[in-house]
């Protein structure tokens, strides 16, 4: 007690003598002038006749007569800033010649343990014991480590994460133990101070999202001594990835100019009550902040939002806090979380299935093909590796078809991997919107139409397998259909989503990752089963497992009616044309209205909201009726294609449906090119006409590639787009869809520290991602989608059954080779 009461009565004397010191500074310059004012001061406040004993009028002689050689050593120029905002009594450098109170504890320290030699061997003794691998400090090292404290770490206060009244009791006692221990420089204290952001280079280029030192963070843990005043466990670091949305006073134009600089020009607008699991928050700052694991979420928030309410007092800006729990992390506590009796028998599932797979490979390999048991070799890796990569061309089969599904997969890669770039701390992310904001990016913001074309192939290769038999005499079993359909999309999208909510949370650890990757695993674990009955496209972005399966859902929705559609032209030729163009007109008509009544964007333009996109797919985009304008049209591509083989067309018919698909095709893609500008202004107008149009045009010209590649013509375009690599890639192309955003969001919950923004090597040269996709996509099909192939042929033995027949169940993809 007497030692704390000394302690405690010569830091109120100190301070007090510092504030007089500072009056006068100008002045006083000399170490015998600041011993005589320390003098004069301890006898003004402890008069003679109430003065302390020996031992406290000692230690003002021995401060007044030290402090000056001490402060001369260890930090002279070092100062005490009259800043106290954060609460932390930490300051940072000023060019006063002030006392730091980092150097005071240091000093402090060294006194006492100068006093009294017994202590200084027992806190020796116990700082060995709990700490076998420190080194004690020397008093020359303690105030070599209080002076570096000083200049280096101390540039900036640390953050404070008991500053709000609001706060539990348990973090404010390890919030005071951390700033204690920080003025006293202990290294776990600087470490905390250290992992957290700190304000950087390049502000007005963007560089406002800093998410300090993960690893540092989360790995701190530091053992409480026994003769510590606070007692209790030892505290751990915490990292908390904290958002905050600022917003700038109106009529101010010089501020909002910087303002818009700071915010990388508004491209992708955000606030904090968007969902950033799918669609990037771009414009919330990312701020990382190492606290004690006693702190919790709401404490951080409560604590940063009251400090920033009072730092930025006068400036002209006002801010909103949010502290997510998710993204408030400690060591292994994501498998203390979220590890659970199903994780292991997923796992365990896994482990099985792949030993399936091995004993068939195995089984496949060794005996002779003559005796072999189709249904043991159904899981080796040897026969469906030989089906994907096989180039035999097939009887009726549209070789163009495979290579326009290719671009198209290459274009929504490409656009959905630059979504995904919006996640990142880029240094330079003004200067990335000044790039991103010109035309040409139309490549990366038009990725709605890439999926229409697959869609409209759906209903071409379900209508003319179905016409072919039918013209035949042949019977369309749908039962048959409908369950080789299953038997082909389930155990892939099955798979992915257990291999995405029970293996990938466990395969990295970043600031963002448990928002782009246990998130969609904690969704998966309640919704799921709306996958598995591809229902999940209804019920909205916000809370669908795998966002980016909801093509799945309306593809698997529309080839359970298609046989309706089918029916009708085959039935009704004439007619029944008619009524599929009327309902295809009447969708049109419908897209239009709603887009421009709802005020969507179809188009990611430059400026456009989070909330906006989020509207979008909830009331148009996700939704099977305002996708069927593209089904029909391969509805009757296919009945055409079917019924007129023969037919002959004349050169001129040729150059003009070359010029007006070519016309098409521009006017979808590069039409929309202005609303990519950074001075572009929504208008509904132009959202609705997009939204309405650009869906038949894109895919009228890859349906008359289509139509006169079957006829017989050939010309460069159809040649290159019936390339028999291209039966490779397409066979991979539904793995492709379902494997490239977990891929996207795993590299992005990993990063640690921003990038500076490269157009081409991130976006189109980034090979390694894309090499890990296709990879990805070759495992998954070789393992989940190819067996369960044979095993359907299995079942429904046929030997009449074509090619085409495959084609009809299988989404995004065409068909392997028969022979497998």
């Amino acid at each position: 007690m007497a030692r704390t009461a000394r302690v405690a009565v010569t830091v109120a004397i100190v301070w007090m003598s510092t504030v007089t010191t500072a009056t006068f500074s100008n002045v006083c310059q000399t170490d015998e002038y600041a011993r005589e004012q320390l003098s004069s001061l301890l006898s003004s406040i402890y008069p003679t006749e109430s003065r302390p004993d020996e031992p406290i009028r000692r230690l003002g002689t021995v401060l007044a007569s030290d402090w000056s050689s001490s402060s001369r050593n260890t930090s002279s120029n070092s100062t005490l800033a009259a800043r106290s905002v954060n609460g932390s009594d930490v300051e940072g450098g000023t060019d006063t010649p002030m006392v730091q109170l980092a150097e005071l504890d240091a000093y402090l320290l060294e006194l006492d343990i100068r006093d009294d030699p017994l202590q200084q061997q027992q806190q020796q003794q116990q700082q060995q014991e709990h700490h076998p691998h420190t080194t004690p400090y020397g008093s020359a090292e303690a105030g070599f480590i209080a002076s570096l404290n000083a200049k280096v770490f101390s540039r900036s206060a640390p953050f404070n994460p008991a500053y709000s009244d609001r706060v539990s009791a348990e973090c404010k006692r390890q919030s005071s133990h951390f700033l204690r221990s920080y003025r006293s420089s202990q290294l776990w204290a600087l470490r905390m101070h250290d992992a957290s952001a700190k304000l950087s280079h390049g502000i007005l280029n963007g560089n406002i999202n800093q998410y300090g030192d993960f690893d540092q963070c989360v790995r701190l843990q530091q053992q409480q001594q026994n003769g510590d005043s606070d007692g209790g466990p030892g505290i751990a670091g915490r990292y908390c990835m904290a958002e905050v949305q600022p917003t700038v006073k109106p009529n101010t134009v010089m501020l909002q100019y910087l303002f818009d600089l700071v915010q990388a020009h508004g491209m992708l607008k955000s606030n904090l009550h968007d969902p950033g699991h799918r669609v990037p928050r771009f414009s919330t700052v990312h701020w990382a902040l190492c606290v004690p694991a006693g702190c919790t979420a709401a404490d951080v928030q409560a604590s940063l939002a009251d400090f920033l309410t009072e730092y930025i007092a006068g400036t002209g800006i006002e801010t909103e806090v949010k502290v997510n729990p998710a993204l408030c992390q400690t060591r292994h506590q994501l498998w203390h979380d979220y590890f659970t009796d199903r994780t292991v028998l997923v796992w365990v599932g896994f482990a099985l299935y792949g030993l399936l797979v091995v004993a068939a490979t195995i089984y496949d390999y060794r005996v002779p093909p003559t005796g072999k048991a189709e249904w043991l070799t159904a899981f080796s890796l040897i026969k469906n590796t030989r089906s994907i990569v096989c180039l035999k061309e097939e009887r009726n089969d549209i070789a163009c078809v495979h290579g326009i599904r290719f671009l198209n997969a290459m274009l929504l890669l490409i656009a959905h991997k630059s979504m995904a770039l919006f996640f990142n701390p880029y240094v330079n992310r003004t200067e990335m919107s000044e790039i991103l904001g010109q035309p040409w990016t139309v490549i990366g913001r038009a990725a709605a139409i890439f999926t229409d074309p697959f869609i409209m192939f759906s209903g071409f290769l379900t209508t003319f397998s179905f016409i072919e038999r039918l013209q035949r005499g042949q019977r369309v079993r749908l039962h048959q259909e409908y369950i080789g359909r299953l038997l082909r999309i389930m155990p892939p999208l099955g798979a992915l989503i257990l291999f995405c909510t029970f293996v990938l949370p466990f395969l990295g650890t970043g600031p963002l990752w448990n928002l782009v990757v246990t998130n969609h695993g904690t969704i998966c674990k309640q919704y799921w089963w709306r996958n598995m009955l591809f229902i999940h496209n209804y019920f909205g972005f916000q809370n669908m497992c795998l966002t980016h399966t909801h093509h799945v859902g309306i593809d698997t929705e529309l080839f359970l009616i298609a046989p309706l559609f089918i029916y009708l032209v085959w039935r009704w030729p004439r007619p029944g044309i008619a009524a599929l163009g009327a309902i295809a007109s009447l969708t049109t008509v419908h897209r239009f209205y709603t887009t421009y009544h709802l005020r969507l964007a179809n188009y990611v333009y430059f400026g456009t909201s989070v909330k906006q996109l989020f509207d979008t797919a909830d009331h148009m985009y996700t939704l099977p009726y305002y996708r069927v304008t593209v089904y029909l049209m391969g509805v009757i591509l296919g009945y055409v294609c079917s019924k007129y083989k023969t037919i002959k067309l004349t050169v001129s018919q040729i150059k003009i449906g070359w010029y007006l698909s070519s016309l098409s095709i521009a006017v979808a893609f590069f039409g929309p090119a202005p609303m990519g500008s950074i001075h572009y202004v929504y208008d509904p107008m132009h959202a609705a006409s997009y939204a309405a149009f650009s869906p038949i045009a894109w895919c009228l010209f890859f349906a008359w590639t289509v139509f006169t590649a079957h006829l017989g013509y050939r010309n460069k375009v159809i040649d290159f787009f019936s390339w028999r690599g291209f039966r490779v890639t397409t066979r991979i192309s539904y793995a492709v869809y379902l494997t490239q955003f977990p891929i996207f969001f795993y590299n992005v919950g990993r990063t640690r520290a921003p990038q500076y923004f490269e157009f081409l090597p991130a976006v189109i040269f980034n090979s390694n991602e894309y090499l890990v996709v296709f990879l990805a996509s070759f495992l998954l099909t070789v393992l989940f989608e190819t067996p369960f192939i044979n095993v359907k042929k299995l079942l429904f033995p046929s030997k009449s059954r074509t090619r085409l027949q495959d084609e009809t169940t299988r989404p995004l993809t065409a068909g392997a080779c028969t022979d497998r």
